[in-house]
């Protein structure tokens, strides 16, 4: 008689305590989707801005002005400025300045980070007429990466937590925005009054498993436009309201995108069959030349 082989779903039936799906850290790309090509600057700056000529000196200005209104911003709410060291980690500089504004239970800007960083950005360059080189100048614009200047407005959200939005201080202003699923969900669960166990980045035990799902399911790309538009009316940036009228402002996308799927069994013998299961399932996947457990299940004493 053959032996039958234990799958993943024979494992899961009736011993799992936990089956949750929740997004995980989600990164977000914005960009300006009329700037992107050497014409469209151009018509920013004559047809939209007003200027005779499209000269880069105008955008240097408009680069100074959004420097300035950052520094003042920053003096005015007494915001910490962190100068980002070369291969510094981020995240562990700001944490302190993060815990201190949720020890307050406050939310906020908890500090911005300057960063110098590579981008893709519009560089100018001036041409003369060949005579004697005093003719009349003309502009041309191309895109290059250069090492610019970054702004990190590392934040405490009334929704999703500690969260960071990045603003390039140069044209055309891409932006990244970085979020967390798990946060944004343990935030609604206590404000719905759904008690739970919590991970350091996720959840181990609640008494309201469909509940708790139904509050991650809410995690949606309208969810993160509120972000956005909460967080646009608060920080200071380089594109202005009569900019934003005129249909010049960020669009945003995903760029990187995490899901997590919390299995917690009733008991740890099943996390190991589980894990003994999966790799059967998938050992074919690719042909590996080996396979091996990253994470092992907790040991007993």
């Amino acid at each position: 008689m053959a032996t039958r082989v234990v799958t993943v779903n024979d494992v899961l039936d009736g011993h799992v305590g936990l089956d949750l799906e929740c997004f995980d850290r989600i990164y977000l790309n914005g960009w300006v989707p009329n700037l992107q090509v050497p014409g469209q600057v151009v018509n920013f700056l004559t047809g939209h801005l007003g200027f005779p000529i499209p000269s880069p000196a105008i955008l240097e200005r408009i680069g100074l002005g959004f420097r300035k209104a950052v520094a003042e911003f920053a003096a005015e709410h007494e915001i910490p400025v962190v100068r980002f060291a070369r291969g510094e980690r981020k995240l562990e500089a700001m944490r302190p300045h993060l815990e201190r504004l949720e020890r307050q239970k406050r939310t906020g800007v908890a500090a911005i980070g300057v960063a110098q960083e590579f981008q893709r950005v519009f560089t100018g360059t001036t041409h003369h007429a060949d005579e004697g080189g005093g003719g009349v100048p003309h502009f041309s614009y191309d895109k290059a990466d250069r090492r610019v200047t970054a702004y990190y407005f590392y934040l405490v959200d009334e929704e999703f937590g500690p969260a960071f939005i990045k603003i390039c201080a140069y044209f055309p202003y891409p932006v990244k925005i970085w979020l967390n699923g798990h946060e944004y969900a343990k935030r609604k669960a206590r404000a719905a009054g759904i008690t739970f166990t919590e991970l350091d980045n996720g959840f181990a035990t609640t008494e309201d498993p469909v509940g708790l799902q139904e509050i991650c399911d809410t995690l949606i790309s309208g969810t993160i436009r509120v972000f956005c538009e909460r967080w646009w009316a608060v920080l200071p940036l380089p594109l202005t309201e009569a900019d934003r009228a005129a249909g010049y402002w960020w669009d945003i996308a995903m760029r990187q995108i995490e899901v997590s799927r919390t299995i917690v069994f009733t008991t740890p013998a099943h996390a190991r069959s589980f894990f003994e299961a999966l790799v059967g399932d998938n050992v074919d996947l690719g042909r590996p030349e080996s396979v091996e457990i990253i994470f092992r299940p907790p040991q007993r004493p």
